[in-house]
């Protein structure tokens, strides 16, 4: 085995040419079929004339045309492939090959390009025909059940946190918003008692929803987002009835 990186140039050195040929999907697909199988087909080039240009042409055996799996039918490949020639066009191209121990060797220098295209047929139009249907019809379809299902994964009629949203949705919509002087007036008496409310709390005592309550909070209040109190509510300076900064609930 050769060093990583090492590529066989023997390829190279005996001056191979090959030819880099475009087939059609399906052909390749049947091609693949063969494996083992030996032969797959015929290649033919007949030259016309001392000058005239090669004609190129593949025909498919017989034994590969049985195309299966196109809308549960069977349908035939067509066997004669005609080659469009074309040429390299100042390119370098070459073909290599890689076995299972990663060895990588030169196969050859392209020294031709063509494209396989099959003879238009009956054969080969109603091959097409089935082809764009199939790549027409959509990935997934319903499909209604005989019977019920027994797996352990059934279907959820609803699941527990679209419950909970809907339960605090209802509770929120049942708080009308009462007038505002009415909830500063609930506030300022809460905050008389103690000094610091988590919303929750908040809510409870004056049952307006959060979201109206909070716009009513910023005006008058500070949320403490650090310290011992984190998380709660408490007076602005200017609206405290408590002396001292420092009082706590009793």
């Amino acid at each position: 085995m050769s060093e990583k990186g090492e590529v066989d140039l023997t390829g190279a050195k005996q001056n191979t040419g090959v030819w880099l040929v475009k087939v059609p999907k399906y052909l390749s697909q049947q091609w693949a079929k063969a494996t083992g199988r030996g032969e797959v087909g015929k290649l033919r080039i007949c030259k016309k004339g001392n000058l005239g240009k090669a004609e190129v042409s593949f025909t498919l055996n017989e034994e590969l045309t049985v195309i299966e799996g196109i809308e549960d039918k069977t349908v035939s490949a067509p066997r004669e492939h005609p080659f469009t020639m074309q040429s390299v066009g100042g390119q370098t191209l070459a073909v290599f090959t890689e076995n299972s121990s990663d060895k990588i060797a030169l196969e050859g220098v392209v020294v031709q390009r063509a494209e396989c295209r099959p003879a238009v047929s009956e054969s080969y139009m109603r091959l097409k025909r089935l082809q764009i249907e199939e790549s027409s019809k959509p990935v997934r379809l319903s499909q209604q059940l005989q019977s019920p299902v027994t797996g352990n994964y059934k279907p959820v009629a609803n699941h527990t946190y679209n419950l909970e949203y809907e339960r605090k949705k209802k509770e929120e919509g049942k708080r009308a918003r009462a007038d505002k002087q009415q909830v500063l007036d609930m506030l300022f008496s809460a905050f008389e008692k103690h000094q610091y409310y988590n919303i929750k709390d908040l809510v409870d005592i004056t049952k307006q929803p959060v979201i109206y309550l909070k716009e009513i909070l910023r005006d008058i209040g500070i949320y403490n987002v650090k310290g011992t109190h984190k998380n709660t509510w408490e007076l602005k300076p200017e609206y405290r009835h408590y002396q001292g900064e420092d009082k706590t609930d009793e």
